[in-house]
């Protein structure tokens, strides 16, 4: 687990199936790979990861506002980072701030996120569950915290 639960990266490199043929990515294949930086970052949080809280726990995430800025291209081969940071942690919901930045500190691509914890069975919000709003909470939490 990362020191700070609120915040998660990784290393990526830039694959050539995530790239158009001019060999800079394809501009969806940015949600592709956050969405899996997103599923990496509850593995680090829960016991049974992404996969259990979707599966034998029956909880689901999904997307209710994007909103993206495309700012330099990403090449195939590039080096870049992925970063993730909770900067809203709502009672049903997390804002989520996700960045793909190059090897040289340039921020690629930047997306604000609201994901909304539902239900898999009813597909309605619900409260976000207690395992997962504990280890958000587990270690102070830069973002603001408020009640819906």
């Amino acid at each position: 687990m990362h020191p700070n639960p609120c915040q998660f990266s990784r290393p990526h490199r830039i694959r050539f199936a995530e790239c158009d043929p001019a060999g800079i990515v394809f501009y969806p294949q940015y949600f592709v790979m956050f969405n899996n930086l997103l599923e990496a970052w509850i593995d680090s949080l829960l016991p049974d990861g992404f996969a259990g809280y979707i599966g034998k726990q029956g909880y689901g995430l999904p997307t209710v506002r994007l909103e993206a800025d495309f700012r330099a291209i990403s090449r195939m081969g590039d080096d870049v980072t992925l970063s993730l940071e909770v900067v809203r942690l709502g009672g049903k919901s997390l804002t989520l701030a996700l960045a793909c930045t190059g090897s040289d500190g340039e921020v690629r691509m930047s997306v604000n996120q609201v994901v909304v914890s539902t239900s898999l069975t009813t597909h309605r919000a619900i409260d976000i569950p207690q395992a997962l709003r504990q280890a958000l909470t587990a270690a102070p939490l830069n973002a603001t915290r408020s009640a819906s």
